[in-house]
């Protein structure tokens, strides 16, 4: 490589020498040689290098301005190609491996404000009183209004054992400081509970490199804990995406053969196709996903391939709509690029790019209440004299009681969370409908509710 303390007339030269080389171009399959780089733009390159380098208020090092203009040309493409130093890949895999320093919080971004989603149990920031809902608007005192949450994020991560000041505003409260000590966060991507006797509730956080076989465990969990499930609610909602092999996993985890999803680039090798396998935990259970607007990437892709297979009926608002695949290229030992290599495809052929996955019943975001039954209200058991049910030994269950012991059941987060509600009631609904279908396949709900 040569020396980065070139003049511009050698920089110059060699660029140029570079450019009359013949190279192997990685979209022309045969390997025949690309064409030359423009010697006109390349000489205006140097020219804009050397200005900068001779009459910028401030002296920059070249090795510092070569690498701003790798960032310039990466940031030129599309938002999620990216120059990486070693900072960025150590974050890009702490990100999928699931285990980093920090306060154990997740957050989103909400009217310019970073709100927590959720503090995860037992972590430091758990232990501090955090809770979902907060808006964080300072961190060691910087205002975060106009920070993006991975940024928000980054800030709160760091070596175990320091310490790092939140300033916490909370609805009915001053903005207050919590001071609080990182430690190891290792976060299960996964987690489920049951809202109802026989049906499930599964979240997926974000997709990281063990996702898939989490998602086993916890489905094989419920199933030794609580038997045969009447429907399972998968929750994709705010999933970033991730790891595209974990998202491939889940899907199979419901599907037992058929095109799951397929990638095309112009780079060889990236032309990829997943199919499932005969292993599935779920196959015959109802299932719906919920979706939202921050659903993208690998959870478009799971909410796609169900949908097209008939297997889930989609639930939510139309998700993001990031149907493209990033690569990490090296550079040298510590510096790489993130490079946007190929597109994606559901099994029906469906590119999402920039148009996200459309739910199959929309369902904004809403909150439900539970009305009390009133006084005044009074049914035919309630007169004097009324007719005893016919029925030796009915059980006559009390709807308030039975109510209440719900909502503890479902850690009443069931009736404030309005589309996870409609989800509960859909499977609710296809449970009902199931008997009429004797002798039919449990599998392609989706068409079956649509007949």
């Amino acid at each position: 490589m040569p020396s980065l303390r070139l003049t511009a007339i050698n920089l110059t030269a060699g660029l140029l020498a570079w450019a009359l080389t013949p190279t192997i171009s990685l979209a022309q399959e045969d390997s025949a040689a690309a064409l030359p780089l423009p010697l006109n733009e390349v000489r205006m390159f140097t020219e804009a290098l050397e200005s900068i380098r001779r009459a910028y208020v401030e002296e920059i090092d070249d090795r510092t301005l070569l690498e701003y203009a790798i960032k310039g040309m990466l940031s030129g493409l599309d938002p999620h190609s990216a120059y990486m130093a070693a900072d960025d890949y150590d974050v890009l895999m702490e990100s999928t491996s699931g285990e980093f320093g920090g306060l154990g919080i997740e957050v989103g971004r909400e009217d310019s404000f970073i709100r927590v989603i959720a503090p995860i149990d037992n972590t430091p920031a758990d232990r501090a009183g955090i809770r979902a809902g907060d808006l964080i608007i300072a961190i060691d005192n910087k205002p975060l209004r106009e920070l993006l949450p991975e940024e928000a994020a980054n800030m709160m991560r760091g070596e175990p054992g320091t310490d790092v000041t939140v300033t916490i505003s909370r609805e009915g409260t001053e903005p207050f400081d919590l001071t609080i000590t990182r430690e190891i966060i290792s976060v299960a991507s996964v987690r489920s509970r049951m809202l109802e006797p026989g049906f499930a509730y599964l979240r997926i956080s974000q997709f990281r490199v063990d996702t898939g076989n989490e998602f086993v465990e916890e489905i094989d969990k419920l199933y030794s804990e609580h038997g045969d499930l009447k429907g399972i609610v998968l929750d994709l909602r705010n999933n970033p995406g991730g790891v595209l092999q974990s998202s491939v996993a889940v899907v199979d985890a419901f599907i037992d053969a058929g095109q799951i999803v397929y990638t095309q680039g112009r780079m060889e090798g990236n032309d990829l196709d997943f199919s499932a396998t005969i292993n599935t935990s779920a196959p015959d259970v109802p299932l719906v996903v919920l979706i939202n607007n921050g659903s993208a990437s690998a959870s478009e892709i799971v909410a796609g391939a169900l949908q097209d297979h008939g297997r889930a009926i989609v639930m939510g608002t139309r998700s993001f709509g990031k149907g493209s695949v990033q690569t990490v290229l090296p550079l040298d030992e510590r510096r790489a690029i993130k490079l946007t290599t190929s597109r994606y495809y559901t099994p029906g052929g469906r590119s999402i790019q920039a148009q996200g996955i459309e739910p199959d019943i929309e369902v904004g975001d809403a909150f439900v209440t539970r009305r009390s039954r009133r006084a005044l209200q009074f049914s035919e058991s309630d007169l004097q004299g009324h007719l005893e049910n016919e029925e030796v030994g009915t059980e006559i269950v009390d709807s308030d009681a039975a109510m209440s012991e719900a909502l503890i059941s479902a850690e009443e987060v069931l009736v404030t969370d309005y589309p996870l509600n409609e989800a509960l009631n859909v499977l609710k609904g296809i449970n009902a409908f199931r008997p009429q279908a004797s002798g039919a396949s449990s599998g392609n709900f989706a068409q079956r509710l649509g007949d």
